[in-house]
């Protein structure tokens, strides 16, 4: 049983434990990733974007009627919503908010996790007879939890920490807190959605019906994450366009849309690409490439977290597409930048600094050290909050996302649990805007 603190002032006091049932955590856990949940880039016309979500939204809204929230709501895209009345005085309405898809990135199911009792620091074989194995020289990270509980995989599929840890955590927050109305608090709005890890779920996500005036999302990793700064986000789609010749007599004739896809490539600047980069540094991205001599399509990530310098990158792309069309002829090469998100400190830095206090403290009251840092990826809570709603992140504890060695040390979970009761206890004193 790990012990934090809270009172019903939201202040730490020494003979006044917050006692959660780390069993009863586990169990919710492993009852919301026993649903496979992945999400779909590709199906981008439906919402959610795969049965499963669905399937456990509905189960999502069944367990928070039965806890005893109120206004509980499915709608037809798969947003379960619901509130805490308030038990003290009214004030700033919070809201919690996690998603409840996985990565496609890694397979999502079926699941078999165990837990890890007393990790020794040394390497997990995870799966004996693949010899699959959770290396300490591979992911040194994890060695800083020995003596812990750490729940792992076999090493064939994701965990799916990212971000059922943290639906988890809400959850149990808001059971804790109808199991103790002597712990004052101001209303409570929380949400969880679909279609996080498609870029896709802020777009149907009603701010207005939410009815907060800020909220957390509990997306991030490691213990103590809170994380108010993220990349500005362009995923552009480059689309060459060949001419195909009967290779026999080809010459002077063929324009290899491949050939040209390739040389986009090597146009692009060395050194500015995810595997040399680190901290605010951006980065320019092929991820995938297809087609044929006749068409070929490139589709990439832009990222950065300075505004000039993403515009000036996206600049960049225009520039290269300019000079192979020079080159090969107008129209060779078209280029569709697409900005997805930005970000999120824009908006935090201009009055909202406040929220980011609340969950520094709140960390720091039950035990946790916070680690801010800038996201070198994106949140709901960006988007989020470019419609209105200002929207940090705190951590989970998860780690290794999207991998099937993703780990989940269960100190962490109690922990993110524990911050989000706080942030509760604290957030309806917050004064008015």
């Amino acid at each position: 049983m790990n012990r934090g603190v809270i009172v019903s002032d939201g202040l730490r006091k020494e003979d006044d434990f917050l006692k959660l049932d780390r069993d009863r955590l586990v169990h919710r856990f492993m009852d919301y990733i026993s649903y496979n949940t992945q999400s779909d880039e590709e199906n981008d016309q439906v919402y959610p974007s795969t049965p499963g979500q669905m399937v456990l939204a509905k189960h999502l809204k069944e367990e928070l009627e039965g806890l005893g929230l109120s206004e509980v709501t499915l709608d037809e895209n798969g947003y379960v919503m619901a509130i805490l009345p308030a038990n003290g005085e009214e004030g700033r309405v919070v809201g919690f908010i996690s998603h409840m898809d996985t990565s496609p990135d890694a397979p999502g199911g079926p699941m078999h996790a165990r837990i890890v009792e007393n990790y020794d620091g040394k390497d997990i074989l995870l799966n004996e007879e693949r010899q699959i194995v959770l290396s300490v020289k591979d992911f040194p990270e994890i060695a800083k939890y020995r003596g812990q509980d750490i729940m792992v995989t076999d090493g064939t599929t994701l965990l799916g920490s990212d971000d059922k840890a943290g639906v988890t955590a809400i959850v149990s927050a808001m059971e804790y807190l109808l199991q103790h109305p002597e712990v004052k608090h101001g209303k409570i709005r929380i949400a969880f959605t679909p279609d996080e890890e498609t870029g896709r779920s802020p777009l149907k996500f009603d701010v207005k019906a939410f009815g907060a005036d800020f909220a957390y999302t509990v997306d991030g990793g490691e213990l103590g994450g809170l994380e108010y700064e993220n990349f500005n986000a362009a995923n552009p789609v480059v689309t060459i366009r060949g001419r195909s010749v009967h290779t026999g007599d080809a010459k002077g004739k063929m324009v290899n849309a491949i050939s040209i896809a390739s040389e986009w490539q090597e146009l692009l600047p060395e050194g500015e690409k995810p595997e040399c980069t680190e901290g605010r540094e951006g980065f320019f991205h092929v991820y995938k490439i297809s087609g044929t001599v006749e068409k070929c399509t490139l589709d990439m990530l832009v990222r950065d977290h300075d505004s000039e310098k993403f515009r000036k990158r996206k600049a960049y792309l225009q520039d290269m597409a300019d000079f192979l069309n020079r080159k090969y002829g107008k129209g060779t090469v078209s280029l569709e930048l697409n900005d997805v998100y930005f970000n999120m400190m824009d908006i935090i830095e201009k009055g909202h600094m406040d929220i980011v206090e609340l969950a520094r403290q709140a960390m720091k009251d039950v035990g946790v050290k916070p680690v801010e840092l800038p996201i070198r990826g994106g949140t709901d809570g960006a988007q989020l909050s470019f419609k209105g709603l200002p929207c940090p992140n705190i951590f989970t504890g998860g780690a290794n996302f999207h991998s099937r060695f993703e780990y989940l040390p269960l100190d962490s979970m109690e922990k993110a649990c524990e911050t989000v009761i706080e942030i509760a206890c604290r957030a309806w004193k917050i004064r008015k805007k």
